[in-house]
C-alpha cells in the first residue's frame, strides 16, 4: 500500500486526533485563562473527526485496513488521556474515578475480545453496535463538558459521565453476550 493510499482524508483525520492528544495535555497545564475552553474545543474537534473519518471513509470509498486499525486506537487514546486529566482535576470525586476506571477497563476488555474473535475468524460477531455508538457519543459529550471545568457545568458533566459509564457497562455486556458461545467452547 502506497503512502498516498495511507494518507487519505479519513486516515489524516484519524492521525490528527492522535496528534491533538499532546495539544490537549499541554493546554491543561498552561497558565492561559482560556485553557479550559481551549482544551474542551480541542477535544470536541477530535470527537467530531471521529465521526467524520468513518463517514468519509465510507462515502469516498477510502476504507483501509490501516484506518480500521488506527481509528479505534485514536479514540481510546484520546478518551484515556482526557479521563486521566479529569481524574487529576477531580481526584476527590469517587464517581469520576470509578467512571474513568469503568470506561478504560471496558475499552481494554472489548479490544482484547475483538482481537481474540478476529483470531478465531469471528470478528463480525463483535462489530460496533448501536449501543457502542451511543456510548461513544455520551462519553465524548461528558468529557467535553467536564473539560470546560466550570462549577455549574461540572454537575451536568458528572451526570453525563455516569450515564456514559452505565452505557459503557451495557455495551460491554452486549459484546460479551455476542461472543459468549465462542468463549465457552472447549
Amino acid at each position: 500500500m502506497s503512502a498516498a493510499t495511507l494518507l487519505n482524508v479519513p486516515n489524516v483525520l484519524t492521525l490528527l486526533r492522535i496528534l491533538l492528544i499532546p495539544v490537549l495535555i499541554a493546554l491543561t497545564y498552561t497558565p492561559l485563562e482560556a485553557r479550559y475552553m481551549l482544551a474542551a474545543g480541542v477535544f470536541l474537534v477530535a470527537a467530531i473527526t471521529d465521526w467524520f473519518d468513518g463517514y468519509l471513509a465510507r462515502t469516498l470509498n477510502q476504507t483501509s485496513a490501516f484506518g480500521r486499525f488506527l481509528d479505534p486506537v485514536a479514540d481510546k487514546l484520546m478518551v484515556a488521556a482526557a479521563l486521566i486529566i479529569l481524574v487529576q482535576w477531580h481526584a476527590d470525586n469517587v464517581l469520576m474515578v470509578i467512571s474513568a476506571i469503568v470506561i478504560v477497563s471496558r475499552e481494554i476488555t472489548i479490544s482484547a475480545l475483538r482481537e481474540w474473535m478476529a483470531e478465531i475468524g469471528k470478528r463480525a460477531s463483535v462489530a460496533v453496535s448501536y449501543i457502542g455508538k451511543l456510548k461513544t457519543t455520551m462519553q465524548m459529550t461528558a468529557i467535553t463538558v467536564l473539560l470546560l471545568h466550570h462549577p455549574l457545568l461540572d454537575k451536568l458533566g458528572f451526570l453525563l459521565l455516569i450515564v456514559a459509564a452505565g452505557l459503557t457497562i451495557w455495551s460491554m455486556f452486549v459484546y460479551l453476550r455476542a461472543a459468549w458461545p465462542d468463549l465457552m467452547e472447549q
